[in-house]
C-alpha cells in the first residue's frame, strides 16, 4: 500500500470519528464500559493467580519419622525420598529443632513447652518440596509407603481446595472476559454497520468511479481501531489509579501473609498494554465483521 494511500485512509478514518458524532460516542462508551470491567476482572484474576501460585510454592510435605527408627534408617529414608521422581528438595529437621521452633512461634505461650526439652515427645522429620506443586499429593503418598515413616502431613484438605479454587478462578475469569469482549465487538460492529448504511450512496459512487473493496474498507478498519484505542484510555487510567491506591495504602493494613499484590511496576505497564491490545482488537474485529457482512458495493 502506497504511503499516500495510507495517509488518505488514516485521514478518512479520523474524519469518520467526528462525522458520526453520537454514534462514535456510543461506540467508544460501550468499549470504555466493557474494558473497565475487563481491566478490573483481569487485575483481580492476575492477582488471585499470583497469590495462589505463591501459596502453591509454599506447599511442603512433613514426613514424621518413627520414634523407634535408628540413625542409619533415618539416613536411608532421606536418600530414598531424594531419589523419588518429582522431589525438589529434602531437608532433615530434628525433634529438638522442631521443639525450639514451636516455642519461638508460640511467643509467650511457648514457655509451656519448655518443660518437654528434657523428654521431647516430637519426632524427627523430613521437610519435602515437590518440583511441581500439583505433584505434592502423589509424592506424599509415595513417602507414606516407606518403612520408618510414622505420618505424612501436607495440609491435604486445604491444598486440594487451593488447587481447585485456582483452576476455577482462572476458568471463570477467562469466560467473563471473553463474554465482555464479545459484547463490545457486537456493539462496535453495529455502530460501523450503521455508518456503512448511512454512507451507502457515497460508497456506491466510489465503486462506480473504480474504487476497490479494499480501498473502501480501510477507513472503516481504522475507524474501528480508533474506537477501541479511545475506549481503552479511561479504563487504563481508572484501573491503574485504583490499583495504585490499593498497593500503597491498603497492603500495610492486611495482616494475612498470603495476601500479596503484584508489584505496581511492571504490572501497570503490562496491564495497560493488555487492555490497549484488547481494545484495538475489539475495534478492528468489530469493523471486520460489519464490513464483511454489510458492505454491499
Amino acid at each position: 500500500m502506497k504511503l499516500r494511500t495510507t495517509k488518505r485512509h488514516i485521514r478518512e478514518g479520523i474524519k469518520n470519528i467526528f462525522r458520526n458524532g453520537w454514534m462514535t460516542v456510543a461506540s467508544v462508551g460501550a468499549v470504555t464500559t466493557t474494558l473497565l470491567l475487563v481491566g478490573t476482572f483481569l487485575a483481580l484474576m492476575l492477582n488471585l493467580n499470583y497469590m495462589a501460585n505463591g501459596l502453591e510454592e509454599d506447599v511442603q510435605i512433613e514426613a514424621l519419622i518413627d520414634l523407634t527408627a535408628e540413625e542409619e534408617q533415618i539416613q536411608e529414608l532421606g536418600t530414598s525420598i531424594k531419589q523419588m521422581e518429582g522431589t525438589d528438595s529434602v531437608v532433615f529437621t530434628s525433634k529438638d529443632e522442631q521443639l525450639n521452633q514451636l516455642i519461638e512461634d508460640m511467643g509467650k505461650e511457648g514457655s509451656t513447652w519448655q518443660m518437654f526439652q528434657q523428654d521431647n515427645p516430637l519426632s524427627h522429620a523430613y521437610i519435602v518440596k515437590a518440583a511441581q506443586p500439583n505433584e505434592t499429593e502423589a509424592l506424599a503418598n509415595q513417602i507414606k509407603q516407606l518403612d520408618g515413616i510414622q505420618e505424612v502431613n501436607y495440609g491435604q484438605d486445604v491444598i486440594h481446595q487451593l488447587f481447585q479454587f485456582n483452576e476455577y478462578a482462572r476458568n471463570i475469569g477467562l469466560i467473563l472476559i471473553a463474554a465482555l469482549v464479545f459484547t463490545a465487538i457486537f456493539l462496535i460492529s453495529n455502530t460501523i454497520k450503521l455508518t456503512i448504511m448511512a454512507r451507502s450512496r457515497e460508497i456506491g459512487i466510489m465503486k462506480l468511479v473504480g474504487a476497490t473493496n479494499g480501498f473502501i474498507r480501510w477507513p472503516f478498519f481504522i475507524e474501528g481501531m480508533l474506537h477501541g484505542v479511545l475506549g481503552a484510555i479511561i479504563p487504563i487510567t481508572a484501573v491503574l489509579t485504583g490499583y495504585y491506591y490499593l498497593d500503597n495504602n491498603l497492603k500495610d493494613q492486611i495482616n494475612y501473609a498470603f495476601v500479596e499484590l503484584l508489584p505496581f511496576n511492571p504490572f501497570a505497564w503490562q496491564l495497560s498494554l493488555i487492555i490497549l491490545l484488547i481494545g484495538t482488537f475489539i475495534g478492528i474485529w468489530g469493523s471486520v465483521m460489519s464490513v464483511r457482512k454489510f458492505l454491499k458495493v
